[in-house]
């Protein structure tokens, strides 16, 4: 009677547990499902509010940006203002200076007249030019010239002075008819008789196919600063003296060498100086014959 009672409880139980685990099974989709459409429904909303906030923030922040950057503006014509004084107060101190040197130079000018008057000196002659074009750019890593298109019938030759914007560049190493060959100032050959301006200190500019040429052969006693300028010497009568040549500059292993004062990367348009090189004196011939026996 118990055996069959248990069958009989269990016959009945069977089908209520397959219900229950179906129901469960359900109740988790739905509640699933629920969860998955309030996500949905969740995001949309939190980016509707951010939407809404944002709309209503932007009046509210260009209202604040336009001050803040007029405050930010007038910080900025403050601090002009302050470094135009700062300017304006350095550029009056160098216009006294520039005042007083101008006075020391027109009266060092007048002495200069004056004692030359006195001296009977007579100045370097004025040079002509003959205007000539760089057609031609024959630089590399060994050989640094140009070609421009005046030659012998123009009255170029070999050894002239080359300028641009008054400043030397080079010398002329071949003169065709109608061409003529400049050796520019950083070329491995070059050799250029120079002096200090302000020591009158000798030395001769070395090109070495670097942008900068050595100042070399200076006396062991030179004084030689950076920023000192280096013009022509006429040394050897070839050169024209005076032309300006560059400014001097500390070298990093030692030394000085000279910036020119010309990009010699950009040239367009070059003078050549029709400079007649100064005769060597000769001993008259039969000269210790003429006198009295």
């Amino acid at each position: 009677m118990e055996f069959s009672g248990t069958r009989i409880i269990a016959r009945f139980a069977m089908p209520l547990r397959g219900r229950g685990q179906r129901f469960v099974l359900g109740s988790l989709v739905i509640v699933g499902f629920g969860f998955m459409l309030l996500g949905n429904s969740g995001a949309v909303f939190v980016e509707r509010m951010q939407v809404a906030v944002a709309d209503v923030a932007t009046p509210i922040l260009e209202t604040i940006v336009h001050p803040v950057a007029a405050v930010d503006r007038g910080i900025a014509n403050i601090r002009e203002i302050f470094a135009m004084r700062s300017e304006n107060t350095r550029l009056r101190q160098e216009v006294v200076r520039l005042r007083a040197w101008r006075g020391a130079a027109h009266k060092l000018a007048a002495e200069n007249i004056t004692f030359r008057g006195m001296l009977g000196y007579q100045g370097p002659p004025r040079h002509s030019f003959i205007t000539a074009r760089v057609i031609a750019d024959g630089r590399g890593p060994f050989v640094k010239s140009v070609l421009v298109n005046a030659g012998a019938r123009q009255g170029a030759a070999k050894g002239q002075a080359v300028i641009a914007s008054g400043s030397l560049v080079g010398r002329v190493t071949v003169a065709g008819a109608r061409s003529a060959r400049v050796l520019l100032l950083t070329d491995l050959n070059s050799r250029i008789p120079v002096i200090v301006e302000e020591s009158r200190t000798r030395a001769i500019l070395v090109g070495d196919n670097s942008p900068w040429p050595a100042l070399r052969y200076l006396p062991e006693a030179a004084v030689v600063k950076p920023g000192q300028r280096i013009v022509t010497s006429g040394h050897g009568g070839i050169l024209p003296p005076g032309l300006p040549v560059g400014r001097v500059v500390a070298a990093s292993g030692g030394g000085f060498r000279v910036q020119p004062l010309v990009n010699l990367d950009r040239l367009e348009y070059l003078q050549i100086v029709e400079f007649a090189p100064v005769p060597a004196p000769q001993a008259a011939a039969g000269k210790a014959g003429d006198g009295p026996r």
